[in-house]
């Protein structure tokens, strides 16, 4: 017991008291070192969640605006394509050139004047089949052709006297077409004279002259200059007995003189100027070349 009073018994309490201590700190101190990689773990993993559910918010938050729009497309009418309006060559290029008949010529003028004259007077316009040379095939030229509806064409051509006035008159759609066509009337003409009716470079005034100073047995042309010499008297229908139609001619549209609206116009003036009442009288009669 002496021994044991000798030692310095409150050192050791001092001891074993630091020592309880220790014992109690460490463990406080050893899970707060554990938690916070813990609570970083959960933090990242919390913000890649988030992150995940933003996209698949936005991903969804797009799909249906496709959706939409798809189905908005396929309400929407779609635009019909303007069908082309077929042109006169379209047409003709696509089928074979018909002859023309008279037929063609009466239901024409029948056409024109059905709004602008009354139905007894659209009666009076219907011609006769007599009124009519027998029509082109297609296999003639024009002095064949003439040959042919003017066999007399020698007696005839002697027998005219008539002054500023002609015989035979044909009608064609343009001044080109004039030239080509008074270039084709030599095997035919013989001694006739034949002039030049278009108002391209040749003033109508010249055209007066030249019909006034002799007889002019052929007059070849379009309708607009034979009506503006008809109207300044400087040509005349008395002497007339053959008006031809450059009828089956196409220039490289594919359009007949009957198809220019203008060339149109004219030569159903030019009808009314006189030809069909000549038709009428059996003085004039019409062919289709």
């Amino acid at each position: 017991m002496g021994d044991d009073l000798g030692d310095e018994w409150w050192a050791h309490e001092d001891a074993s008291e630091a020592e309880e201590e220790t014992q109690e700190k460490q463990p406080t101190e050893k899970p707060s070192t554990q938690t916070q990689p813990e609570k970083r773990k959960r933090v990242t993993e919390n913000t890649l969640k988030a992150k995940k559910k933003k996209k698949n918010d936005q991903k969804e938050c797009i799909i249906p605006q496709k959706k939409e729009t798809e189905d908005e497309k396929s309400t929407k009418p779609k635009k019909k394509r303007k069908k082309k309006k077929k042109t006169i060559t379209d047409v003709l290029s696509s089928s074979e050139p018909k002859p023309g008949c008279s037929a063609d010529l009466q239901n024409l003028v029948t056409q024109y004047f059905s709004d602008k004259r009354s139905v007894i007077e659209q009666e009076e316009l219907k011609l006769l089949d007599s009124c009519f040379l027998s029509s082109n095939d297609l296999t003639h030229t024009l002095s064949s052709y003439l040959k042919q509806v003017c066999p007399k064409w020698a007696k005839i051509q002697k027998q005219h006297t008539e002054m500023s006035s002609v015989v035979l008159l044909i009608v064609c759609s343009s001044a080109l077409r004039t030239i080509e066509l008074i270039k084709q009337l030599t095997a035919f003409k013989g001694g006739a004279k034949a002039i030049k009716l278009f108002a391209k470079h040749i003033k109508i005034e010249e055209q007066v002259k030249l019909l006034q100073k002799g007889v002019t047995h052929i007059g070849v042309g379009t309708p607009g200059r034979i009506n503006a010499l008809i109207e300044k008297e400087g040509l005349n229908l008395k002497a007339l007995r053959y008006m031809v139609l450059d009828w089956n001619w196409r220039d490289q549209k594919l359009r007949r003189m009957v198809d220019i609206p203008e060339v149109k116009l004219d030569f159903m003036k030019l009808l009314e100027s006189g030809v069909l009442n000549g038709c009428k009288e059996d003085k004039v009669k019409i062919g289709l070349f």
